[in-house]
């Protein structure tokens, strides 16, 4: 099994685990599978080629230097620093003080473990402390410094101290809650404490003094000074255990027998090859990773790192954040994290690796790339051409056996010659030496863009020209020139025979038995072929700025974005041994494996599943103006981008199989920070509501994706991306449950995920017992208003039938007074002329008086009907109904009538002019029918209030009847009553000298309406 498959068995996720184990107990499972099965920044690639990530100082980052970094089973990383003590997440650094109050013995954190039992070991300059996810506990102990502190494989933590003076027992073991102390008296000498604390394979410990190294059990110990030594050191900084027992020791001075020693079989080895000479170094620290490459701390020249005998160096020209050392840690996944005395760095391995100048490439320009089949690597750019050959870079440069400056297109033939373009030439390279290949007539051949060799072992050149030109060569000469091929610019050869051309305009071509073929697609811009391939499958795909396009058995395709491409600009496109389909666009590297191509073939519109690398991947995208990829016999994948060459190896591109721990870290509730707690209660009317939580996974922690989801709030998960923040502004007061859960970089997901039970109380006018109490109120506001409204409409039908009433009863007393009156009195006058009787003449005078009394009834019948009928609700005007009335009065009797109006007529109240024409229509039919009157006159005045007078010159009324009305007749009474209903003045006025005046005045603010 490979160490890739062992990696993934190892990591593979099993489903049942969150049903049997609590989020606690996996955070510390998959801690303990990370300390012992997971991989290591990879040793094959250079530390330039891994990615890189700093925090400095300077930035704001820390107030004082890191010293020391660890990582605790729940996932969290841990910087301790001159300034305190910081938790890190992946994207923020949270100072870190304890949730009850307390505060470390002192704020120069020099060293960190963190346990396997969860807890965190804080050793201090003046102080050891313990926090274990509950409580802080400190331990007794002197002013002195704690250097460094381990786990032993019994789970006993051992710490070595800096003492002063002549103190001893520099080494100690925790034991409960105290210390117990081992010295002289116990095999370990050192007058100033110890410094560094390692073990190795077979249980022992090795104690790094400011005098010797000393390899120590109870009750056996073994000391070593190096060689040369005749004082006392300034301290053995470092300590590295290898897995075959030997020892790394690194001292921070130079010399012979100092700087970097190995201990090997109790004799020390000093470490020199031709790239480094260890006893030159001054080392801060050492460590050697799960991959067993050591690394080297050193004061003032960065890190360097070992891999059997090869030496590899980084330093601030890198981009290190100092060249001063402090510390190594690996985490759980692998990355590599590095304390400095001005930052924190980062290095983990990347799926896509470069080279360049830095990784001793010669060229500045990487324009072409062909993998040989002996596994060499073969780059072209400007004025060298490169070789990478078991991971050795070499070079033909310019002016140094390389027969001009450009390095265009590269093929191996089937002979193993390699045929190169350079400048305008092209160039056999064999047994390290050119020969020039030209025309029949001796011109050279041209700038050489694309190169290939058929089955025939015919190679065909695509040159520059003038003019542009497809050449037929068969080693050493040139057979045949097709200038009529001027619009190609890629050639590959056909598996069966003749060729393929990707053309300027995007077209492809095939070339087969002196014959062209075109196959046209859909164009727009940038649709130059940049690249093209024969598939395995017998398929032909060409890069283009336009998307891919394939042909396929007479079926011409474009994939682009629409079917699921991160952009449509593909530089260069190759197929692995797996049949999986390379596109190296200029957004990223994308994978689509075979099957997902030959569905795509099947169904051109579908939208295909496919793999994207990116920028944090290592992918560097670019277009190379010769060549842009080719395959090794290895299978890895190499990509020229006009800078840089990048490669991927397909078969083991690692992967991160570790769910990340995920964590709720806070709630902030109205501004006011809460600390994350089974049951945490919010006060009422809690408004604004933010959670934080995190997800700990550090190889890419931007690419760590979350959901959320509130029970009883949310119906569904919130996809919030990478934001590790929730917010809500509108729950209300109850019980809920808040999960979140989270992927790595992967996209492995951690289902069980966190979660955080918290509850809103309610405000008082928010709890059932007011909501009762409202709804108890409501309904008593109903039933009051509903018998407040039964008795006002009591009332008013009680008012409208008072008035009915009111009106029936005068009506009554008009028709007794008047109509029933003449009735009877027709009726004696009737019975008198039916009597037995033979004289015609009193006959007739009995029908002459029926026929007045049967007049007379008829006027009287009017008249009443008249009162009823005559409103003015069809005008506003009372002027004209008055005048009505008065014309109806000369015609019952021979009066002489006057009426006047004062002032413009202004709109009235309906009910209460209908009451006032009532009034004033009574007191003219009394004045027209018993008053005698020969003169009538009527007075309608519009000014602040409305004035009627109704005024007769006839013999005027008893005062008797005008003070309590005549027995048996209403009128009067009916005038006072409606004068008195309308909040009007009535006044009567009455002599047998003078006659009768009636006068009523209503004011203006009941009558008049508003405008």
């Amino acid at each position: 099994m490979s160490l890739l498959e062992r990696r993934r068995a190892n990591f593979a996720p099993r489903t049942d685990r969150s049903n049997i184990l609590s989020r606690h107990f996996l955070s510390l499972l998959f801690f303990l599978f990370a300390v012992s099965s997971a991989w290591a920044v990879d040793p094959s690639l250079h530390i330039s080629q891994y990615a890189h990530t700093a925090w400095r100082i300077q930035d704001g980052i820390f107030s004082g230097a890191p010293n020391a970094i660890t990582q605790t089973t729940d996932g969290y990383l841990w910087i301790g620093t001159k300034a305190g003590l910081f938790r890190f997440d992946g994207v923020r650094f949270v100072p870190w003080t304890s949730p009850d109050g307390k505060h470390l013995p002192s704020s120069n954190v020099t060293s960190l473990l963190g346990a396997r039992d969860g807890s965190l070991w804080i050793g201090m300059e003046g102080g050891l402390s313990r926090w274990d996810k509950r409580d802080l506990i400190d331990y007794e102990i002197k002013p002195e410094r704690i250097n460094a502190m381990i786990e032993d494989h019994n789970g006993t933590v051992w710490l070595v101290r800096a003492l002063g003076g002549n103190v001893d027992g520099g080494l100690c073991q925790v034991i409960g809650p105290g210390l117990r102390c081992y010295g002289k008296a116990d095999g370990i000498p050192g007058s100033a404490g110890a410094s560094s604390l390692v073990e190795d394979t077979l249980g022992n410990l090795w104690i790094g003094t400011d005098t010797a190294v000393v390899r120590w059990r109870p009750g056996s110990s073994s000391t070593y000074i190096p060689k040369g030594l005749n004082s006392g050191l300034d301290g053995v900084n470092g300590l590295a255990a290898n897995p075959d027992g030997s020892v790394w020791v690194g001292m921070d001075i130079a010399g012979p027998g100092l700087g970097l020693q190995q201990l090997s079989q109790d004799a020390w080895k000093p470490f020199a090859n031709s790239e480094l000479d260890g006893t030159t170094l001054k080392v801060q620290a050492l460590f050697v990773d799960r991959e067993n490459a050591l690394w080297i701390g050193t004061a003032t020249k960065g890190i360097y790192r070992i891999v059997g005998r090869t030496v590899d160096h980084i330093y601030t020209a890198d981009g290190l954040s100092s060249d001063s050392v402090y510390w190594f840690y690996e985490d759980r996944e692998g990355d590599l994290w590095v304390a400095t005395s001005k930052g924190l760095d980062c290095f983990r391995d990347v799926r896509v690796a470069s080279f360049s100048t830095r990784e001793g490439l010669s060229t500045p320009e990487v324009d072409s790339v062909l993998a040989a089949r002996d596994g060499t690597v073969w780059i072209g750019g400007e004025d060298s051409l490169d070789a990478i050959h078991q991971d050795q870079v070499s070079s033909v440069q310019s002016g140094k056996g390389l027969p001009g400056s450009q390095v265009t297109a590269l093929l191996e033939d089937h002979a193993g010659r390699l045929w190169i373009g350079i400048d305008n030439t092209m160039s056999i390279y064999k047994n390290g030496r050119f020969t020039r290949i030209d025309r029949p007539d001796g011109r050279p051949i041209g700038v050489v863009f694309g190169i290939t060799e058929d089955v025939d072992n015919n190679v065909w050149i695509l040159t520059s020209g003038p003019p542009r030109t497809l050449l037929r060569v068969q080693y050493p000469k040139v057979q045949e020139e097709l200038p009529q091929m001027r619009g190609a610019a890629r050639v590959a050869a056909d598996p069966e025979v003749g060729i393929w051309l990707g053309l300027i305009n995007g077209d492809l071509a095939r070339y087969r038995r002196g014959g062209a073929e075109i196959f046209p697609f859909k164009h727009e811009e940038n649709s130059r072929v940049n690249h093209i391939i024969v598939s395995s499958d017998g398929s032909v795909l060409g890069a283009t700025g336009d998307g891919l396009v394939g042909w396929n058995n007479g079926k011409l395709q474009t994939l682009t974005v629409k079917n699921g491409l991160p952009c449509d600009f593909v530089n260069a496109v190759i197929e692995d041994n797996n049949r999986a389909t390379w596109l190296y666009t200029q957004c990223g590297l994308v994978e689509i494996t075979g099957t997902e191509m030959q569905r795509w073939w099947g169904q051109p519109d579908t939208t295909v599943q496919l793999k994207i690398f990116d920028a944090f991947d290592g992918v560097q995208p670019g277009r190379a103006p010769f060549g842009g990829a080719t395959k090794a016999p290895d299978g890895r994948l190499w990509f020229a981008n006009g800078v840089l060459l990048q490669t991927i190896d397909p078969d083991h591109v690692s992967w991160n199989a570790l769910p990340p721990p995920v964590h709720v870290e806070g709630v902030i509730a109205d501004r006011k920070n809460y600390s994350p707690r089974h049951d945490l209660p919010l006060p009422p009317l809690t408004h604004d509501l933010e959670i934080d939580y995190t997800a700990l996974s550090f190889p890419i922690p931007q690419k760590v994706r979350f959901r959320y989801k509130l029970e009883g709030r949310d119906a569904v998960w919130q996809e919030p991306g990478a934001r590790r923040q929730a917010f809500y502004s509108d729950l209300h007061p109850g019980k809920y449950r808040f999960r979140v859960i989270a992927c790595n970089n992967d996209g492995v997901w951690n289902e069980q995920g966190a979660s955080l039970d918290f509850s809103v109380a309610p405000a008082w006018f928010q709890t059932n017992w007011f909501r009762i109490l409202c709804v108890l109120s409501g309904i008593l506001v109903v039933w009051v208003i509903y018998r407040l409204r039964v008795r006002q409409i009591a009332r008013a039908i009680s008012a409208r039938f008072d008035e009915r009433l009111a009106e029936r009863t005068r009506l009554a007393r008009d028709l007794h007074d008047t109509f029933l009156q003449t009735i009877q009195g027709s009726k004696l006058v009737a019975d008198d002329a039916l009597e037995p009787s033979t004289d015609p003449i009193r006959m007739r005078r009995a029908m002459e008086q029926l026929s007045v009394w049967l007049g007379r009834a008829t006027q009287e019948g009017r008249a009443a009907l008249n009162s009823l009928r005559s409103a003015t609700a069809h005008t506003n005007d009372l002027a004209e109904a008055f005048q009505r009335a008065t014309e109806e009065c000369r015609m019952q009797s021979p009066i002489e009538v006057s009426f006047s109006v004062v002032g413009d007529a202004k709109e009235m109240h309906p009910v209460i002019r209908d009451e006032v024409y009532r009034i004033g229509y009574e007191a003219i039919r009394n004045a027209c029918m018993h008053s005698g009157a020969g003169r009538l006159e009527v007075a309608l005045s519009y000014a602040e209030d409305l004035t009627l007078r109704v005024s007769d010159n006839g013999t005027g009324i008893d005062p008797a009847i005008a003070d309590r009305g005549k027995e048996g007749h209403f009128g009067l009474q009916g005038m006072r009553e409606r004068a008195t209903r309308i909040g009007g003045k009535l006044t009567l006025r009455s002599s047998s000298s003078s006659g009768t005046e009636i006068r009523l005045m209503i004011p203006g603010s009941i009558i008049f309406r508003k405008r």
